[in-house]
């Protein structure tokens, strides 16, 4: 593995859990980040703003980038990418984690909150890769990470949350074709999705308060599974739908209690990951007993 000291990484939807976590284990290096999120003014339900991000990346060793971006809007993101590029000389590394989320039937989501799924989601992650790949193409070891999940074609990933969940395939299915397209050129294309809830805004508002952030794990052992994806040869590591404590399992890791919010609580697993993927050995989740999704930076 090699390390991301002077490396610069466009990370969507980094003001806050996940996208921050990965930020700051590449800030940890000496990394450059270029933080594109919309929360540029604190919330009233929401921890952490483009801003605050950006100092907790320079604290940790980085330099940061703060951009004010909204990911549906073509204008900004390109502009986004154009400031990166000028300030910090280029992108190694583009990191789509930027989510929205809408757990609900087909009855129940109305078509704007549809059009925000989708336009985030799907088009979102296919606009920011589009506009990386041709700075990309000239990074020694240039990585594209979507914070997707494997495509396990089930009915009860679907059947409650038929919008998100076709949202959030649509970032998987980017995985698939940008693998192929770029596999030439030498740019890695992989996804990583958690095997547990995460502790994000998302879970705390969305899934069960309190009690679902214990049984969950804290977003760091997203950002440790992140570096170790993107610090692996791009032309050796392409293609793959990785979840995260296996990611960490085959680099050596073998205790995984750290991560965990509260070690009385037992894990609960997240959506989206396969039944025969069987986590690393010790290691036991439980299954939630919906379908939907839980991750999202905002």
């Amino acid at each position: 593995m090699t390390s991301l000291k002077g490396k610069t990484l466009f990370i969507s939807g980094a003001s806050r859990g996940i996208g921050l976590a990965i930020a700051l284990r590449a800030a940890r290096d000496g990394a450059n980040v270029a933080i594109a999120a919309k929360t540029a003014e604190p919330h009233p339900k929401l921890k952490g703003t483009i801003y605050t991000a950006a100092d907790e990346v320079r604290a940790a060793g980085g330099n940061a980038l703060p951009l004010i971006c909204d990911i549906r809007d073509e204008a900004q993101v390109m502009a986004a990418i154009e400031r990166t590029v000028t300030e910090f000389g280029g992108i190694d590394i583009c990191v789509n984690n930027a989510s929205a989320i809408s757990l609900t039937t087909s009855q129940a989501t109305d078509m704007k909150r549809f059009d925000l799924m989708m336009g985030i989601n799907t088009r979102g992650t296919f606009m920011v890769s589009k506009y990386c790949i041709p700075h990309l193409t000239k990074a020694e070891n240039p990585h594209i990470l979507m914070l997707s999940p494997p495509l396990d074609m089930k009915t009860k990933w679907f059947e409650r949350s038929t919008a998100y969940t076709m949202a959030k395939y649509g970032m998987s299915m980017c995985v698939l074709g940008l693998a192929g397209e770029l596999k030439s050129a030498g740019i890695a294309v992989n996804a990583l999705w958690p095997r547990t809830t995460i502790a994000t805004a998302a879970v705390g508002n969305l899934l069960g308060g309190d009690a679902m952030m214990r049984a969950s794990r804290t977003p760091e052992i997203m950002g440790d599974a992140a570096y170790a994806i993107v610090t692996r040869p791009s032309r050796e590591f392409t293609g793959h739908f990785c979840i995260d404590d296996k990611v960490l399992y085959a680099n050596g890791v073998r205790d995984f209690e750290r991560y965990r919010v509260d070690a009385s609580v037992p894990l609960m697993s997240d959506f989206f990951v396969p039944d025969d993927d069987l986590p690393p050995p010790g290691v036991t989740v439980q299954h939630l007993p919906t379908a939907g999704g839980a991750q999202t930076s905002r």
